[in-house]
């Protein structure tokens, strides 16, 4: 058997000969983590990751992804909801569709809170909802309407949310809104009333700029596949967007600032939590598709001095001095094997620093890289 490990091995943004920042986080892949599912399950896409308060490991993922081939035989698709712990074993399932919510299209992003709350978005074109459960499945709210999105300042309904977070001291639900909308929403945790919402910059989202710079909005995506057409491009020479494209990610650092993922506008945007912008950094910005911020995480100081962002077009991991916003190393490698990727999706970091990848498309799994 063949295992390859993988360490930051590009440290991108040192002058020729500099030595190297040995405080720098590196990491290696624990090719054995998570062990085999029972029940003859397996795993499509991997859309969303949360480490919580335990440091046991949930994902999210898409069984309508998995292709007839893969499940014909004895193999059948896991729950759409997963709870592992530190060694990989799973300890609890759960999710689909059930009485008194509309489960989504698209199974997109996961997050739970201090209180054990598990928080779940959707990325369908008719995904206008944000669910909440009780760590073991027990629904508790929902916000939005399925096929209600009524555009990016509609205060009632999401449109594709693609992740969240909860500001626990404010009790304040931050929704990355997303594949259809283009803005970052604010709701009551607890109430699910809206609270505030805004868009890149921190100004009001216009969704009719699309239509008006002559780029396509976005059409329906079944997460199978790969479509270059969808959001619509942007030109890495011209001058910053005016508007948020696919808001993918939402983290907010101890000393509170939001943290936003455009990720196919190659940039990440900071902003204090009444929404007004802070400044700005572009990754990778010659990157088109699908781009090429896809979410980020903070390093488990209590400064939180470094960024984690993963892309999953270049299937890189980036990591960043988060004062500056400066790309300082990297590592990554496309493939299939034991640390590499195909589809880096979302990432999440547990006590003690070590990364948790999950990978769409046909990646379709998570991996444990573990701080070193």
């Amino acid at each position: 058997m063949i295992v390859r490990t993988l360490g930051i091995i590009a440290l991108l943004a040192l002058a020729s000969g500099a030595q190297p920042n040995m405080d720098l986080p590196r990491f290696q892949v624990d090719p054995f983590w998570p062990k085999p599912l029972p029940n003859h399950w397996i795993l499509g896409a991997v859309a969303g990751v949360a480490v919580d308060a335990s440091d046991h490991v949930w994902i999210t993922h898409r069984p309508s992804t998995l292709q007839p081939n893969e499940t014909r035989s004895i193999w059948r698709a896991a729950p759409p909801v997963l709870e592992l712990d530190q060694a990989g074993n799973l300890l609890s399932s759960w999710g689909g569709s059930g009485a008194g919510y509309e489960w989504p299209q698209l199974e997109h992003g996961i997050y739970v809170d201090a209180r054990d709350n598990v928080w779940l978005g959707g990325g369908g074109d008719k995904d206008a909802q944000i669910l909440k459960f009780t760590r073991d499945g027990r629904f508790l709210m929902q916000i939005g309407h399925q096929g209600k999105n009524g555009g990016s300042n509609d205060t009632q309904n999401l449109g594709g949310a693609a992740n969240m977070i909860v500001d626990e001291a404010a009790r304040e639900l931050y929704v990355a809104d997303g594949y259809v909308n283009h803005r970052v929403i604010v709701f009551d945790a607890d109430s699910g009333a809206y609270k505030r919402h805004w868009g890149a910059y921190g100004k009001r989202p216009d969704d009719g700029w699309f239509t008006r710079a002559g780029e396509k909005l976005p059409g329906p995506f079944n997460g199978a596949v790969q479509n270059e057409n969808r959001p619509s491009q942007y030109d890495p020479k011209g001058p910053p967007p005016e508007q948020f494209r696919i808001v993918h990610a939402v983290r907010i650092s101890h000393d509170d600032l939001v943290y936003v993922c455009d990720r196919t506008n190659d940039r990440l945007q900071v902003f204090r939590k009444d929404g007004t912008f802070v400044k700005e950094a572009f990754i990778a910005k010659d990157t088109f598709g699908s781009g090429s911020v896809w979410d980020v995480a903070f390093s488990n100081d209590a400064r939180q001095t470094y960024l984690t962002v993963i892309d999953g077009t270049n299937q890189q991991v980036y990591i960043v001095r988060r004062e500056t916003l400066e790309v300082i190393s990297a590592f990554g490698h496309a493939g299939h094997w034991a640390g590499e990727f195909y589809g880096a999706h979302n990432l999440a970091v547990d006590s003690k620093g070590n990364l948790f990848i999950t990978e769409t498309y046909e990646g379709k799994r998570i991996q444990k890289f573990l701080r070193q």
